[in-house]
């Protein structure tokens, strides 16, 4: 079997396919690209047995069709290294070996059955399906990831949830400390479905679909779902069990409003937090008569910085304490000028929220307050 393939092509699907595979695997297979040439198109596959990507490339020319197995480690260095040209593969299964031709030389890699390759999981009959614009699910994504958890105990703190209603498509991630909440106006169903998609999966849709167009449709049932995008597929295992009920944590009413500029404030933050406390990293915020405090201090090693902006606020004074780096985290997820901070009081979570929401969608993010010794 032989085939010509695009040097520079190959070696962009081949890169994102590579995030699928782990440094150590059950089986030794799955350190593997799958190669499968059909009818002029090269079918490139990667998975780690819980998550299968899937790519396709247009063949500059072939003879014959077949299916091998090759390591990802000394393909990829090698293909990374060649420049835009053609790259021929001459596979001999007979022998196990495929020989790869550029123009100023070649190289040979052994090649392994396909068969041991992994099937990819199955769809079950009436999954649900979403269709939802390729932008939208990316911005989405790269919205909520940071605020997943690592958490042993609740593996469904551990990915990105969606929640199909029949209002909206909320997106939804949280660790317990903050949260991100995501609603698609223009997406909801009369019959509701949810599923809780893992982090992995999420990371390497985060890669893939800022350059995509159109839109992703995304299949799914109890334990699987398809994501089908542009240039390829993702198939993966969800993860099963119920995640928490996340409108119960949203306050209804919080009364103090605050409007200040994003990046004016994330610059601030990043000022003061160095001097916080190492282990509370605790940034007291005092806002009254339109000017925001924000205070950190470590007094085990005698450090301590006071910064002040000027803000916009509607409310009683107030002092409340926030975890400086999370919530440098939720400001660098915004991507507006400015920010409303809504708050209760210095016991209850604090919303932040877009000055003006992006199109069809309604986007919240929630802080939990820390304890500060006044």
């Amino acid at each position: 079997m032989r085939f010509t393939v695009s040097s520079t092509a190959l070696s962009s699907r081949l890169v994102a396919l590579s995030r699928v595979i782990n440094s150590k695997n059950s089986l030794p297979i799955l350190g593997d690209f799958l190669f499968e040439v059909v009818d002029g198109r090269l079918d490139l596959t990667a998975s780690d047995s819980e998550v299968m990507m899937k790519t396709s490339i247009e063949l500059n020319e072939n003879d014959g069709n077949g299916r091998f197995c090759v390591g990802n480690h000394d393909l990829l260095e090698a293909v990374k290294g060649i420049s835009e040209q053609p790259i021929s593969f001459d596979v001999d299964q007979s022998a196990n070996i495929a020989k790869i031709g550029y123009q100023n030389g070649m190289f040979s890699l052994p090649v392994e059955n396909a068969d041991e390759f992994p099937q990819p999981q199955q769809i079950g009959e009436g999954a649900t399906v979403i269709n939802i614009a390729t932008s939208v699910l990316a911005e989405n994504i790269n919205r909520s990831l940071f605020a997943t958890a690592q958490d042993e105990l609740r593996p469904v703190m551990n990915g990105i949830y969606f929640d199909l209603t029949p209002e909206h498509l909320a997106i939804v991630a949280s660790d317990g400390h903050k949260l991100v909440r995501n609603k698609v106006l223009s997406i909801r169903s009369d019959q509701p479905a949810a599923f809780i998609l893992p982090k992995k999966p999420a990371t390497l849709l985060k890669g893939v679909l800022g350059k995509q167009g159109g839109d992703v449709t995304i299949s799914f049932d109890d334990r699987n779902a398809e994501i089908s995008y542009e240039e390829g597929v993702i198939i993966c295992r969800l993860i099963e069990g119920r995640y928490p009920n996340y409108n119960s944590v949203i306050p209804q009413s919080n009364p103090n409003q605050l409007t200040v500029d994003r990046l004016g404030l994330l610059a601030a933050l990043r000022r003061v937090q160095p001097f916080s406390n190492d282990s509370s990293n605790l940034i007291r915020f005092h806002v009254e008569n339109g000017t925001l405090q924000l205070d950190a201090e470590d007094y085990d090693f005698s450090k301590t910085a006071t910064e002040r902006m000027s803000c916009d606020y509607n409310g009683m004074p107030m002092s409340i304490g926030f975890k400086g780096s999370s919530f440098i985290d939720i400001l660098s997820n915004f991507d507006c000028e400015q920010v409303i901070i809504q708050l209760a009081d210095p016991s209850r979570a604090g919303l932040v929220v877009p000055s003006e929401q992006p199109e069809n969608q309604d986007v919240l993010m929630l802080m939990m307050p820390m304890l500060i010794n006044d």
